[in-house]
């Protein structure tokens, strides 16, 4: 039998950063604390935690963190069908979802808003890349999350959200200064383009597509949807931005399409743990109502 009041304690050090923060939010002592993760460090034969500035789990304790957060999600999901059980108060639930940044950017941060005011949880979002997400469920570190991937990992249902469209776009500053003979391969070549990170391939396809052939572009790094845009507004270089994110900037032409009617649409699914299917399940329809909205059908 796991000793839970330890576990929390863990939880608590992971999540808040330290063993003085992590008292305050248990209302213990970190003595108290300290000596709970030092117990199940003995029981587990491992260390838990990285005692450093801030304190972080390590791999063995994050598992045992997710774990905690599953046990809570289902102790919720019996409360909801058996109110008797359920403590005095309101106990919060951390609820770990992935999401690709354009989508929190968009359209995902509302829902997210939307649901947590009404219901007990603390949403702990981690943002990757849309066709890297699925690899968090597939670690256990999240038990929901917005994927590019139709294929659900083991455990999880996936559904259709619909498609966000993307456009190759730039200032029309830059694109007299780049691409006054066209766009092809050669001037992709030459022009700076712009992408989200070292997973971010969006460009790569656009320009594939295009010119039906692999282009090697130089590139700025900007690992921040506003940013994106930013840079792209002043000039710094062209890249795929969200429709929905640029439609006023296209609308008074401080952005142009470098190749008007050439979108490119990136499906997207909704993924979430089978185990924890009845507690996600109001997310799961505000998420999936949100998208028919703001996306294009797939």
């Amino acid at each position: 039998m796991l000793d839970y009041p330890a576990l929390s304690a863990l939880a608590a050090v992971a999540r808040e950063g330290s063993f003085e923060r992590a008292a305050l939010a248990l209302h213990v002592t970190p003595s108290a604390v300290s000596q709970r993760i030092r117990l199940l460090e003995e029981r587990v034969g491992c260390a838990l935690v990285v005692r450093e500035q801030p304190c972080r789990a390590t791999d063995t304790g994050r598992r045992l963190c997710q774990h905690l957060d599953r046990v809570r999600l289902l102790e919720q999901e019996l409360q909801v069908a058996l109110p008797a059980l359920a403590p005095r108060g309101t106990a919060r639930v951390t609820l770990p979802i992935a999401v690709n940044a354009d989508s929190l950017a968009t359209w995902f941060a509302p829902v997210l808003a939307a649901y947590a005011a009404d219901a007990p949880v603390l949403v702990e979002l981690a943002v990757d890349d849309q066709d890297h997400t699925a690899a968090w469920l597939r670690s256990g570190a999240v038990l929901a999350a917005v994927t590019g991937s139709a294929r659900p990992a083991t455990g999880c249902n996936s559904r259709p959200l619909g498609a966000m469209r993307y456009l190759a776009v730039a200032s029309p500053g830059f694109v007299s200064s780049h691409f006054a003979g066209g766009v092809g391969a050669g001037s992709l070549a030459q022009a700076p383009s712009l992408v989200f990170n070292i997973k971010d391939d969006l460009q790569d396809r656009w320009v594939r597509r295009l010119c039906h052939r692999h282009v090697q572009l130089p590139r700025h790094t900007l690992p921040s949807p506003q940013a994106f845009v930013t840079a792209a507004l002043a000039g710094m270089g062209w890249g795929l931005q969200p429709q929905a994110l640029i439609e006023a900037h296209l609308l008074d032409g401080s952005l142009v399409e470098l190749v008007p009617g050439s979108p490119l649409d990136v499906p997207l699914h909704w993924q979430h743990a089978r185990a924890a299917a009845a507690v996600l399940d109001g997310l799961s329809r505000a998420v999936l109502a949100a998208a028919g909205q703001a996306l294009r059908p797939a």
